[in-house]
């Protein structure tokens, strides 16, 4: 009679497959999908007068796997469940035991905080008991979404419109959103100007200045007479160099990534949305076929708030530094970083599994988007045990009539871990700095001419989805596995809509927000919100009761919800419409935006005597190549973006690829790039020109910014270290001549 094998139960089944294989053959190793159990979707599903008893049921399509689970698991020696390792994973695991009817000590408890052979195999000779405090927390956290979500929304439907969503995570986001819309309408721009000089110190050498301020202390100019009054005192005296300073500055890594960082640094320097990117994180953690490895787990598990690292992967890292960059790229000892307080520090940093499988070396294993994403991780963990970048800062004040005006130039001296990642910018700075020639204290210059430069305070920027999920972190809204589902739904529900990179809310989120404030001032509360998952984290560390933490929560929300019902009773909300700059073709009013299923259109707002309705017209850069007209963004009736000459049929021109601001060189027809991610070359479509490039030559890439610097960076080390060789060639090679007429 066959053994019986032992049962391991995953999530994934591309999970499944790389552990099997690390396992061998007295392990079977499926998945169940994610939940298998949960609250029932046609009802509220918690017995709130039974002290919030949850009523879970079946997950309804998964009963065949259901079914073969339960026939596996019962002739099962011993059943590891093995989900995710986080409050999340920790529930379905529970769920699973109670499901299979599984006793205490035939169900055993593992987790894989990375996905190799042996972290797997450690970790399936040390299970445990299920964490119960874990899955409290989840089960609260998902009780008291459920109540806010099935009692609110109701009430949305029936004062604003049907179909709406409230969330406790989802409509404080909303509502900072909302918030910063608000600040940017209430901002008062106000005048400033920068004033600078240029100055000429000998021939051919000029640099340029600016105006700092009197003697030792800064001033700000805010206005042309301020400006004036400067111009004219020092267009007549003489420029001198009054210091020169000089230093090194040394500029630090960035620690590893945790979720929020690693969705921030996404979205700004691939522009992929938070929820893309844990989807390919995702991917890399549970395993891909790599030549030569197998299935290979490449990531550490990406649902962390840890900056912590393990000292096996400080050794790997310190190993790979000193063996590719050269022991001065190492600082000496390892680097440690402190976790911000209140964070849970489940699990490491995310990092690469294996240092030494760089991103080159997997690239051609890898889709486009796991590699970008692989080579942001790999890069950061890498530098961050490198030894700082040094700077040469040079910092010259010169003066003229008691006005000081400075100029600063910096240069990269030693690259350190700029030889492998540089962090991304929100917002680039404008200023650009320039060489300085070589200058002496007491020098006197020659004033070129002044340029004086009128500018206004700008606004706070609106969010973005990375700058957004900071904000979050920052004041405690949510969790590592809430941010990308959370800026997905409010995203979803037309709250805030996306306009480049920039989150802006509509009218219907204003609206939903603004009642929010008024009735329901705890949902919508920052501080009440960081409260509760401050509460809930309490839940999962043992010192709070899930139950009463559900009862203090419900007694407050319970006379909130019919305090609202009383005061909005009759009372329907109106969401204003958006108003367009066209004009009903019918009736001649002023045509307001819809959404419909296709998108959104341009609608009368007569309806229903006037159903008149137009497509919106976003036009694009450049002209039709065949007849000159504007080329114009439309929507198919599946949802796919085309462009089209505006004489549509009359022309006939139509294509999928993206009209460019550029022109061809040849024929000064414009240009056009292959629709997708990423930056992508323009290329000319006329058939007739000499620079036509055929359809199926149109996908190649330019070099990313960052793929730009790798290269720079692996040209400099390449030159560094034929320098090296080429100096102890040139030392050795008198020792050699002494030792040649020794021997003769």
């Amino acid at each position: 009679m066959a053994k019986a094998k032992d049962l391991v139960i995953v999530e994934s089944p591309a999970k499944a497959k790389t552990i099997e294989k690390y396992l061998g053959t007295g392990y079977k190793v499926t998945a169940s999908m994610g939940h298998l159990r949960d609250l029932p979707k046609s009802k509220m599903g918690v017995d709130i007068e039974n002290d919030f008893e949850p009523q879970y049921i079946a997950v309804r399509d998964k009963k065949d796997l259901i079914a073969e689970l339960k026939k596996e698991a019962k002739s099962a020696k011993t059943v590891y469940l093995a989900t995710d390792p986080d409050r999340e994973g920790e529930a379905i695991s529970w769920h699973l035991k109670e499901l299979l009817d599984l006793d205490d000590e035939k169900a055993r408890r593992v987790t894989f905080n990375e996905i190799t052979k042996k972290v797997v195999t450690e970790s399936i000779k040390n299970p445990r008991d299920i964490d119960q405090d874990l899955v409290n927390a989840q089960q609260a956290r998902r009780i008291l979404d459920r109540i806010v979500g099935y009692e609110l929304s109701p009430l949305l439907w029936r004062k604003i419109k049907t179909g709406l969503s409230a969330g406790r995570v989802q409509s404080v986001a909303t509502r900072m959103v909302v918030d910063k819309e608000e600040e940017i309408k209430a901002f008062v721009s106000e005048e400033y100007w920068n004033l600078d000089a240029v100055l000429s110190c000998g021939e051919d050498a000029s640099f340029t200045a600016r105006f700092h301020g009197t003697g030792d202390k800064k001033k700000e100019l805010h206005s042309r007479e301020e400006v004036d009054e400067v111009i004219k005192a020092v267009s007549d005296a003489p420029f001198t160099v009054k210091s020169v300073k000089r230093g090194e500055k040394q500029k630090s890594p960035a620690p590893p990534f945790i979720t929020s960082t690693l969705q921030q640094e996404a979205s700004r320097r691939l522009g992929m949305t938070p929820r893309r990117t844990m989807s390919v994180a995702q991917q890399l953690y549970e395993g891909v076929e790599i030549s030569g490895h197998g299935s290979v787990g490449l990531i550490t598990y990406m649902r962390t708030d840890s900056l912590r690292l393990s000292d096996v992967a400080l050794a790997a890292a310190k190993n790979y530094i000193t063996e590719h960059y050269g022991e001065r790229y190492y600082p000496g000892t390892p680097r440690t970083f402190k976790t911000k307080a209140g964070a849970q520090d489940a699990h490491e940093a995310i990092r690469p599994t294996d240092v030494y499988l760089s991103p080159e070396v997997v690239r051609k294993d890898l889709t486009q988007e796991q590699y970008r994403l692989y080579r942001l991780i790999w890069g950061r963990f890498t530098a961050c045990q490198m030894s700082n970048a040094v700077y040469d800062n040079v910092s010259v004040d010169t003066v003229s009539a008691d006005y000081v005006f400075r100029a600063n130039y910096s240069e990269l001296k030693f690259a350190g871990y700029t030889a492998v990642y540089e962090e991304a910018k929100d917002e680039e700075n404008a200023e650009i700095a320039n060489p300085l020639p070589f200058l002496a204290e007491g020098q006197t210059l020659t004033l070129e001419k002044l340029l004086p430069d009128q500018q206004f305070t700008q606004p706070p920027a609106r969010y973005t989805e990375a700058t957004l999920i900071r904000a979050m972190e920052e004041k405690g809204i949510g969790r590592p596995s809430t941010y990308a589902p959370t800026i997905s739904t409010i995203t979803a529900h037309d709250y805030v809509i996306k306009e480049g990179k920039y989150l802006r809310p509509t009218p219907l989120g204003d609206v939903v927000t603004g009642m929010m404030k008024e009735h329901f001032s705890d949902i919508v509360d920052l501080k009440f919100t960081n409260q509760m998952e401050e509460k809930l984290d309490g839940i999962e560390a043992g010192k709070s009761e899930w139950k009463s933490v559900l009862r203090e929560f419900y007694t407050d929300f319970e006379a909130e919800m019919k305090k609202a019902e009383t005061v909005l009773d009759g009372v329907k909300i109106k969401v204003p419409d958006v108003l367009s700059d066209e004009y009903c073709d019918v009736c001649g009013r002023q045509l307001v935006v819809k959404k419909g299923k296709f998108g959104y259109f341009l609608a009368c707002p007569g309806f229903p005597e006037c159903t008149f309705t137009k497509p919106i017209v976003v036009e694009m850069p450049g002209k039709c190549p065949k007849c000159g007209g504007r080329i114009l963004k439309r929507t198919s009736k599946k949802g796919y973006v085309f462009y089209a000459c505006e004489r549509g049929t009359d022309c006939g021109f139509i294509t999928w690829d993206v009209p460019t601001k550029d022109f061809c060189p040849a024929c000064g027809k414009t240009m056009f790039k292959h629709s997708g991610r990423g930056p992508l070359k323009s290329f000319c479509i006329n058939e007739e020109c000499a620079n036509f490039v055929p359809e199926d030559k149109r996908t190649f890439k330019k070099k990313t910014p960052e793929e730009k610097a790798e290269a720079a960076a692996k040209k400099a080390e390449k030159a560094a270290a034929k320098k090296t060789a080429e100096n102890k060639t040139t030392a050795k090679k008198p020792a050699e001549k002494k030792t040649a007429k020794k021997t003769k």
